[in-house]
């Protein structure tokens, strides 16, 4: 059972408190969703906050300041795990014992050009005036993009061509592989077409979340919900079940896709990936 769940002002007062109090500590911002004004404000939001400090390598020598912002039920240090991105920054990912996350990343001072520069950045805190002007926190960085003709058609096709595989490995009762290419390759095609859809339907000015976590407030209540059945578990026919969901949807997304921005849609592709795919689930 998790702890009764510090209010975000508890938690930005202990923030900005150890901030303040700590002198090598020398300025704060804060991006992520809490930063954008479009987010739905919930208790699952994660703080992502960013110290600009002196004496750099005090903090990586100890850890115990961290101690004061809650007992951690689990820590990340991506720069101590494989593919550390090595720029020259540290940061610490600590979920605690009340449900509330905390991503504190800390940038030496020496270094100003690891400063971030996204859309979505609020100054909470800056001693010494050594921050940028950032313009009002917005999702900008985030909006979909229009997609070129490349792009549209290249979707497209890989969506289609990648289905064989899936059907193949679902024929051969290979079920790891194929769920493995649905979910990771032909999903993702899918994924893409339906940020595009999206885009078009709001003049390409919204986000609609990282890995279309908010599909549900973009998408029709109806494309919404077909979209949740092209995921199944891992029965066999319940795969090829959400196979053809895909398909459908798809087709739907990426005619009204290719109607608005004037790209043809191949039929073609689909009409021949559909042949095939009705004769391996016969086979099967």
């Amino acid at each position: 059972m998790l702890k009764s769940q510090r209010s975000e002002q508890e938690m930005l007062d202990l923030i900005l408190g150890f901030a303040e109090n700590d002198a090598r500590v020398r300025a704060v911002y804060m991006n992520g969703s809490r930063a954008n004004p479009r987010a739905p404000r919930d208790a699952y939001q994660d703080y992502d906050i960013v110290y600009i400090v002196r004496e750099f390598g005090s903090f990586l020598a100890d850890w115990t300041f961290l101690d004061q912002f809650g007992k951690r039920l689990i820590l990340q240090t991506p720069e101590t795990m494989r593919y550390p991105d090595g720029s020259g920054h540290f940061n610490w990912m600590m979920l605690f014992d009340d449900g509330n996350r905390l991503d504190l990343t800390l940038i030496p001072i020496e270094r100003p050009d690891l400063i971030g520069h996204e859309s979505q950045t609020i100054v909470l805190l800056d001693k010494d005036g050594i921050l940028p002007a950032f313009p009002p926190a917005s999702d900008m960085d985030y909006h979909v993009k229009k997609p070129d003709a490349l792009f549209y058609h290249s979707c497209c096709n890989n969506f289609w061509w990648c289905m064989q595989n899936v059907c193949k490995g679902l024929a051969r009762d290979e079920v790891p592989y194929a769920m493995m290419m649905y979910h990771k390759v032909v999903l993702q095609e899918l994924h893409d077409m339906l940020s595009w859809y999206i885009g078009e339907k709001n003049d390409f000015n919204v986000s609609p979340g990282k890995m279309g976590k908010y599909f549900k407030l973009y998408l029709e209540p109806e494309l919404y919900a077909r979209y949740l059945t092209v995921y199944s578990c891992a029965d066999t026919p319940a795969v090829w079940d959400s196979l053809f969901a895909a398909a459908d949807l798809f087709h739907t997304a990426a005619a009204a896709v290719g109607a608005a921005l004037g790209y043809n849609y191949n039929l073609s592709d689909e009409e021949g990936m559909r042949r095939y795919m009705q004769a391996l689930r016969e086979r099967c």
